[in-house]
C-alpha cells in the first residue's frame, strides 16, 4: 500500500469507528434516538468528520518514523491532539464530544503508521501494540503542554482531580516545561482514577485484552448494534466507568457496573428480560442528567472498534 494511501486508509478506519460507536443504542450515551441537553447525535457526526485530517497527519508521522525520516520523540502527539479537538470544536456546537476518544485514537493512528502492512488492511497487531507502547512512552513535555491546552479548549474535566499538575492550576503548564515532565508521566499521575490515562500508560489493556476480542467474537455471529451494546455492557460490568466515578463517586460507578452485569446475565438484547432490564438501566442513567453517562466506557468501545476496522471489519 503506497504511504499516502496507507495514511488515508488509517484515517478512514478511525473515522468509521467513531461513527459506528455513536450509532449503537448504548445505555446512558448519545445515539440516533436520544441525546442530552445541548449534545445530540449530529454533534458527534460532525465531530467524527472533523477528526479525519488529524488522524491522517498522525498516521503520516508514524509512517515517517518507520522510514527513519522522523524520530518517534518528534511525532508531536500533543500538538496533533490539540489540533484535532480544536477542529472538533469548530465544526459543532455540542460541547466536548470526543476528547477521550481523540486521546486514545491519535497514538493508535501513529502506531498504525509505524506498523508494516501487507495488502489493503493487514496490520500485524502484535507489532502495532509494540509501536503503540513506544509512541506513548516517547512523548515529551511539549506533548504534555499541548495536551493541557487541548483540555482547556474542550473544558477541563479529564485531569481535574490530579493530586499534582491539575489542569485548573495555571502553574501546571509552566512546571511541565520547566521540569520536563512528559505526557506519559502526566498520565501516570491520573491513571489511578481515569481509565483513558490508564490505557495510555499500561499499553491499552482494556482495549486489547477485553473489549477488542469480545467485540470481534460478537461481530462474527451478531448484528453490529447488538455486538457493540453487549461489548459496552461487558466492559462496563468489569470496569466501573471512571467518568461517572469522578462526577458522583466510585460507589455509584460500581453500582452501574453491577447493573450492566445483570443485563448481560439476563441475556442482554437477545431476551425479553434482558431488553427490559437494559431499558431500565438506560432510563436510570439518563434520569441523572449527565451525571451517570458512561463516557469513558464509550471511548474504549470506540478504540476497540478502531482495531476492528483496522483489521478489516466493514459494516
Amino acid at each position: 500500500m503506497p504511504n499516502c494511501e496507507k495514511a488515508k486508509h488509517i484515517s478512514k478506519c478511525l473515522e468509521l469507528a467513531i461513527l459506528l460507536e455513536v450509532s449503537a443504542d448504548k445505555p446512558g450515551n448519545v445515539n440516533f434516538i436520544v441525546g442530552f441537553e445541548g449534545t445530540k447525535v449530529e454533534h458527534f457526526l460532525a465531530s467524527a468528520v472533523a477528526t479525519a485530517p488529524s488522524f491522517k497527519e498522525a498516521a503520516n508521522r508514524g509512517i515517517a518514523v518507520s522510514e527513519k525520516k522522523l524520530s518517534v520523540k518528534d511525532v508531536g502527539m500533543g500538538q496533533i491532539i490539540k489540533k484535532c479537538v480544536s477542529d472538533v470544536k469548530a465544526w459543532q456546537k455540542g460541547g466536548n464530544t470526543l476528547l477521550g476518544t481523540v486521546i486514545l485514537f491519535v497514538p493508535i493512528a501513529v502506531a498504525a503508521g509505524m506498523t508494516p502492512t501487507e495488502g489493503n488492511f493487514d496490520f500485524e497487531f502484535l507489532r502495532l501494540r509494540e509501536n503503540l507502547k513506544l509512541a506513548v512512552e516517547s512523548t515529551t513535555a511539549e506533548d504534555a503542554f499541548h495536551l493541557y491546552e487541548a483540555i482547556e479548549i474542550t473544558g477541563p474535566s479529564s485531569l481535574n482531580m490530579a493530586p499534582d499538575l491539575d489542569v485548573n492550576d495555571p502553574r501546571s503548564k509552566e512546571r511541565i516545561l520547566e521540569e520536563k515532565i512528559s505526557l506519559h508521566q502526566v498520565f501516570k499521575i491520573a491513571a489511578g482514577y481515569d481509565d483513558i490515562c490508564s490505557e495510555w500508560v499500561n499499553n491499552y489493556p482494556i482495549t486489547f485484552n477485553l473489549a477488542y476480542p469480545y467485540l470481534s467474537e460478537q461481530l462474527r455471529s451478531r448484528d453490529l448494534n447488538l455486538a457493540i451494546v453487549h461489548t459496552f455492557l461487558k466492559v462496563l460490568s468489569e470496569h466501573p466507568d471512571t467518568f461517572i466515578a469522578r462526577k458522583v463517586g466510585y460507589e455509584k460507578a460500581w453500582e452501574t457496573s453491577l447493573d450492566a452485569k445483570k443485563v448481560l446475565e439476563l441475556g442482554g438484547l437477545e431476551t425479553t428480560k434482558g431488553r427490559k432490564r437494559l431499558w431500565e438501566l438506560d432510563r436510570k442513567l439518563r434520569g441523572s442528567g449527565n451525571l451517570l453517562n458512561p463516557g469513558t466506557t464509550a471511548d474504549i468501545i470506540a478504540a476497540a472498534l478502531a482495531l476492528c476496522t483496522l483489521s478489516g471489519y466493514r459494516p
